[in-house]
């Protein structure tokens, strides 16, 4: 069983940022990589990816993220509720053990295989092994300082990965600005 992951996006003064670590972990006690590349841009890089879970289930999650965007012209909160509907009502894919965050400059949601499209309240969205870590950092960083969204995500990041063993530092992350920056 594969475990591990933090990815984290926030959305801030028209910029959204998404970040993820670097920790690949077999079973309970053997780190497998550090350097894992779990957020990607799609779309043209209009659009952002973050994913937890087995690895193998998610790359197929983001294929069928991708086929959706195409399929809707870029639609980002049509193409999640698209996805989240065929994963929950195929008999395969119902079996794939992952969880998504998806983002654009203007949105961010979380996409499981229960069907569910979430969009945050608060502008601040995570999932994995150390996204209560992270969330709650990320959540005092918006509140209690003048950091951009990318900054916000980093330190968080650093802080979850001081707590959650399955949360390395090695993190990378991915910035979408509007237009008017």
């Amino acid at each position: 069983m594969l475990r591990a992951t933090t990815i984290l996006a926030v959305r801030r003064n028209g910029t959204t940022a998404i970040g993820g670590d670097g920790q690949v972990t077999l079973g309970e006690n053997t780190i497998m990589k550090h350097t894992a590349q779990k957020v990607r841009t799609v779309y043209g890089g209009k659009v952002a990816v973050g994913y937890a879970g087995t690895v193998s289930d998610a790359f197929t999650l983001c294929e069928k993220f991708e086929a959706k965007l195409e399929e809707y012209s870029g639609n980002l909160m049509r193409a999640s509720i698209e996805l989240a509907r065929e994963w929950r009502g195929d008999n395969y894919l119902r079996k794939l053990e992952a969880m998504l965050i998806v983002c654009d400059k203007d949105n961010i949601f979380i996409i499981s295989g229960d069907g569910e499209v979430v969009e945050p309240d608060d502008d601040v969205a995570s999932i994995g092994s150390g996204s209560m870590y992270a969330l709650a950092a990320a959540r005092a960083l918006l509140r209690h300082s003048d950091l951009d969204s990318e900054s916000i995500v980093k330190n968080a990041m650093q802080i979850a990965s001081e707590i959650c063993v399955y949360t390395n530092s090695n993190i990378n992350t991915l910035t979408l600005k509007g237009d008017e920056q």
